[in-house]
């Protein structure tokens, strides 16, 4: 039963993250109005809006004007609150779940701006990073110096990587955005999972370039957004990063 609560509290966060995802980058409130038609601006009922469930009901339309909505509103829901149901039986009821949950739905609300408007806000990033060192005091998760390395790190590695692609490339390589993410990672997690984080993120944005100029015809410049591979490799540190590290050191002989 306590999967199940916390399955659908990750939907409800699913649907309130769509409005930050729609809403931070045009500077509106999260808070006011309530949900509307993207198309015919009408407000949508309660009934209307119940996570995936209102969508299958009317059938991924607008019950005003008919119009289409998007598919990703529902599977933003479902990423959610699968996330949050893996993060409750990785950790169980402990202190840190709510600052887990938290961490998880600001990097779902980071990947997805950023692929949308090629942008992390600083009003993600920056309370982010005040919140994951006070966290450090009354957490397991990490101390208030592996906080302080770990904003240290997550920072410095990854402004010194976008001054020297700069130097190498000529042109940007990743913004300023990124290196705030990172460093609020680094504040959440410590330096061992930045260092992690920028491995596997490097790792899986390589791949999807590769993929990208391959089979999707785009030019070797094609910039690709970061932030989602970065949120997709702190996922994945969530899970099994401690577990891969593990696997790795015993690899090359140091466990």
């Amino acid at each position: 039963m306590t999967i199940v609560f916390v399955s659908v509290f990750g939907l409800i966060i699913g649907s309130f993250l769509n409005v930050v995802i729609y809403r931070i980058p045009e500077h509106k409130s999260i808070v006011y109005p309530s949900s509307r038609c993207p198309y015919c601006n009408t407000e949508i009922k309660p009934y209307d809006n119940i996570p995936v469930l209102s969508y299958i009901i009317l059938r991924g339309r607008c019950r005003a004007c008919g119009r289409h909505i998007s598919l990703r509103y529902p599977v933003i829901e479902l990423l959610t609150g699968v996330l949050f149901a893996g993060i409750y039986i990785k950790y169980g009821l402990a202190l840190d779940l709510p600052v887990l949950f938290i961490l998880t739905a600001g990097l779902v609300a980071v990947a997805f701006i950023d692929i949308d408007h090629r942008i992390i806000p600083n009003v993600i990033t920056y309370p982010g990073i005040v919140l994951g060192f006070a966290s450090s005091f009354f957490t397991g998760i990490n101390s208030p110096v592996g906080s302080i390395s770990g904003i240290a790190a997550g920072a410095g590695i990854l402004l010194a990587t976008a001054y020297i692609y700069k130097a190498v490339a000529g042109v940007e390589g990743m913004g300023m955005g990124d290196v705030k993410l990172m460093a609020m990672l680094g504040a959440f997690l410590g330096w061992e999972a930045v260092l992690f984080i920028v491995v596997m993120s490097a790792f899986i944005g390589s791949a999807a370039g590769i993929f990208l100029v391959i089979f999707a015809g785009k030019g070797r410049r094609y910039a690709v957004p970061f932030g989602p591979f970065i949120s997709m490799a702190a996922i994945l540190y969530l899970f099994y990063g401690q577990g891969i590290i593990a696997i790795y050191l015993r690899t090359i002989g140091y466990a």
